[in-house]
């Protein structure tokens, strides 16, 4: 659990991007997660992460706030990945119990985030699933993140009717905490874990929408988005590095590191389009579900693909001091690579083809 400022030190929420980056540039390289949590909290951050109704400034539930919710994670995942996905996954719970809980659920769970409560969103589940039975809880999820840190977790679980149900619930005993399924090559700064719910019970209010709202379209994928965006701040970092190496070696007279840089930052620069295409696309409801879904998945590939490219070109460009373990370049390649390694990307690859192969995509909104 965090240890938190009191309400009247935080800073007012009504964050405008230029209170964003600011923001960003004021959290010092290199802390621990707790302390980088606990300084986005004294600065307000979760609680702008709300809508105006509840104190906030609509960055997690807004369409209009999207570009700054983007900025925003793109500058933490540049700081730190494990810091980007934890937050990331915050703002997803912010977002779901925005659209499916109940107004009097979603202002309970308000008021937690505005004394700083860190919510993480556990979905994945190890070898015994987790199923609800006459409000008594039974099996583990097998990968959360912030495993030590998080006070509540939006999680799944199945039904008698063998139904996906939704539920945020509280977590943080250390006693049904567990190492997961074993230590990461990368991210390993995200304290990811398992947890034990064997035997919690909970209240009928913990329930949060209907069944099967977790994997509604096009929420379910457009969720992606901001993984991404994520990502694209590690690809930031990286590109940033190979340069700062390239240039204390006085090796930027060379026309094959030349030829890399360029490489980079061109990847990079479609990552980023690409990101913000999908931000875009992703509150707008007039259009079709499918059209949705399907550009934010090719989104999230060519971010992967940006990535994967540019890690090759880094450690073509520097040899093996890229993989010196006290160079930060090293620590950011690792994490990037299992940050970029989400779930079936060749289906989602697949199935936005699909969704394409016959009809126009829609016109991007600058394009319009």
């Amino acid at each position: 659990m965090l240890d938190l400022p009191t309400q009247k030190t935080r800073k007012s929420p009504g964050m405008s991007l230029q209170d964003i980056k600011t923001l960003a540039q004021q959290l010092a390289p290199g802390l621990s997660l707790a302390e980088y949590l606990r300084q986005l909290v004294a600065f307000g951050f979760f609680k702008a992460l709300l809508p105006e109704k509840h104190g906030g400034a609509g960055i997690a539930t807004d369409a209009v706030r999207a570009p700054d919710c983007m900025d925003f994670l793109r500058i933490l995942g540049n700081k730190d990945l494990s810091l980007g996905r934890c937050v990331e996954g915050h703002i997803n719970v912010v977002r779901l119990m925005y659209l499916y809980a109940t107004p009097a659920q979603f202002a309970a769970f308000a008021m937690a985030v505005q004394d700083g409560a860190l919510a993480g969103i556990w979905v994945t589940d190890s070898s015994s699933l987790v199923h609800l039975k006459e409000y008594t809880l039974s099996g583990v999820k097998g990968f959360g993140s912030a495993i030590h840190l998080a006070q509540w977790a939006l999680i799944t679980a199945q039904s008698e009717a063998n139904e996906s149900l939704m539920l945020f619930v509280p977590v943080g005993d250390k006693q049904r905490i567990g190492p997961g399924p074993g230590p990461l090559s990368g991210m390993r700064e995200s304290d990811t874990g398992s947890y034990d719910f064997n035997g919690l019970k909970i209240s009928p209010e913990a329930i949060i929408g209907q069944p099967g709202d977790y994997l509604r379209q096009p929420e379910f994928s457009a969720g992606a988005w901001r993984g991404s965006a994520v990502a694209l701040g590690g690809i930031d970092r990286l590109v940033d590095l190979l340069r700062h190496e390239l240039r204390v070696r006085h090796r930027t007279g060379s026309p094959f590191q030349q030829e890399r840089v360029g490489h980079a930052m061109i990847a990079r620069e479609t990552a980023a389009m690409w990101t913000a295409r999908a931000a875009m696309i992703a509150y707008d409801r007039t259009q079709e579900t499918g059209d949705i879904s399907a550009i934010v998945n090719l989104a999230r590939i060519a971010v992967e693909q940006a990535g994967l490219q540019i890690i090759t070109l880094v450690q073509r460009g520097l040899g093996l001091s890229a993989f010196l373990q006290n160079n930060p370049v090293e620590k950011t390649m690792r994490d990037l690579a299992v940050y970029l390694r989400q779930p079936a990307p060749d289906e989602t690859l697949t199935e936005a083809a699909v969704w394409f192969i016959d009809r126009e995509p829609p016109v991007a909104g600058w394009m319009s």
